[in-house]
């Protein structure tokens, strides 16, 4: 198994976030939990560009796919 490009850390440095672990613990925690009939770049939470780019990502299936999902996942 090959492994990701991309972290959990570089997401969100990449989403203009603080990316260190507990600012990603607690950006975590003050967004779940999201109402599984939301996609995750329809939440209320995101900026337009953030909201672009990870639909984008998400979408074509690019290399920030699997860390995209991994937020998904962590936020239902």
């Amino acid at each position: 198994m090959q492994a990701p490009l991309h972290t959990l850390n570089n997401l969100f440095a990449q989403l203009g976030l603080p990316s260190g672990d507990a600012a990603i613990d607690a950006f975590i925690a003050s967004h779940r939990p999201l109402d599984n009939g939301i996609a995750l770049y329809r939440a209320s939470f995101w900026s337009a560009a953030q909201r672009n780019f990870l639909k984008e990502e998400i979408i074509g299936d690019a290399d920030w796919a699997a860390v995209i999902d991994d937020l998904n996942g962590r936020l239902r």
